[in-house]
Parts: structure tokens; sequence; C-alpha cells
């Protein structure tokens, strides 16, 4: 008996997906404890903390939580720099390149806190189709959990936000693509899936994530 796969959520049909991408297509959870910790040592600050207030959002929106009485513009560009150190191991998940290979030209995006250059580079990298539509940290005003970044995503795929599937993996993205109207696919790859039970299905990988990804977009007819 073959495996039972999770409906497709209600709502009319999906035409198009934006994907996060820490988290959901590259494995950069060793390079960011590098970075931040690093970081966090430099300021005498707690790891652990600092750790858990970053996941979905921009680097600028962590250091006003943590370090109030730091720039977060100064330390943006501190941040950047250890980035540059730790590239190396910002990996793609096995899966992550023929998941965007076998996806209609047009029909997604990557909506990212991060830079969009950096991104641009770390696909080029690891052997990553480039997106026709990127959403970078810098593109908007306020990051996640705010929906600016989805909806940014969706007016330049010429969609409405409810034909848009969002896989994410941070509590932050999922509440930003639910306050977007966007159906949302998470991955407990960062979190546990009681975080991100506010998602419409929880699967545990990107292999998991890619055979609902296929299987939703085929039904949209």
């Amino acid at each position: 008996m073959g495996a039972k796969f999770p409906d497709m959520p209600q709502g009319g049909p999906m035409t198009v997906v934006l994907f996060d991408v820490d988290g959901v297509l590259i494995d950069s959870w060793a390079a960011y404890r590098t970075v931040w910790g690093a970081w966090a040592a430099t300021h005498a600050l707690d790891a652990d903390t600092v750790w858990t207030a970053i996941h979905g959002r921009r680097p600028e929106e962590t250091v006003r939580d943590v370090a109030a009485h730091l720039d977060p513009t100064v330390e943006r560009l501190v941040l950047d720099r250890l980035v540059v150190g730790a590239e190396p191991q910002f990996r793609a998940f096995a899966g992550a390149a023929d998941l965007l290979d076998g996806l209609p030209v047009g029909r997604w995006a990557v909506v990212t806190s991060g830079s969009g250059s950096a991104t641009r580079e770390r696909f080029l990298r690891n052997g990553l189709p480039l997106p026709d539509v990127l959403v970078g940290g810098e593109d908007v005003d306020a990051g996640k959990p705010d929906p600016e970044c989805f909806l940014r995503a969706a007016r330049r795929l010429q969609v409405a936000p409810r034909a848009a599937l969002v896989v994410e993996d941070s509590p932050a993205g999922v509440a930003a693509a639910r306050a977007a109207t966007m159906r949302v696919l998470a991955v407990a790859a960062t979190h546990r899936a009681e975080e991100l039970a506010a998602a419409d299905v929880v699967v545990p990988d990107l292999p998991a994530a890619a055979e609902l990804v296929h299987r939703w977009l085929a039904a949209r007819q």
C-alpha cells in the first residue's frame, strides 16, 4: 500500500511557489551558529539567547532585539564580514536542485531575510538554478513576520496571494505567509513541528516537501 500524502490545502489552486532559503533550500545551521556565536562573544552576549532570536529575521532586527545599545547598520556590516568567512559551511540540502529544476519557469521565487546578492552567489556555488524573482531582506521595509516580502514576490510573479504556496522553516516565516493570506508548507528542519503548527502542513525534510509541491502544483487545473 502506498504512502498517504496530505490533501492540498483548501482555498483554490496554487500556481506558484515561494521558497524561503535558510533551513529550506540551504543548510545554514552550522554557518550561522559560527557567525552569530562569534558576534555574540565580541559583545559579551549570551550566544544561546542571540541564537533564539535570529530565525527567519533580518540581521538588523535581531540586533535591535538582543543588543538595543548597538547600531544595527554598523553591526550588519560586521555580520556580513563574518558570513564571508563561513561561506564554505552553506550547503544545499539534498534534493534542492532537483526540486527547483523540476518547476516550470516563472512559477517559483525565492524570498529570504538575507542578502539577495549573497543568496545568488550561494545558489551558483551549490549548483542551484537562479530564480527569475528573488526578494531579499534589503528589498523590503519590514522583515518577517511582516508579510511584505511574500506579497512583493507574488506581485512580481503577477499572481494573487491566494495562488501562492510558501515553503518555510521558521515561525516568523510561517506567520508572514499567513499574514499574506497564502498557504504554507513548513519544513521542520530548524524548529520542532509544534512550533510550526500555524502552517497548513508540516513535513520533516525537503524531500517530503518536494513531493507535495509537485503534487499540489500538478493539481492546480
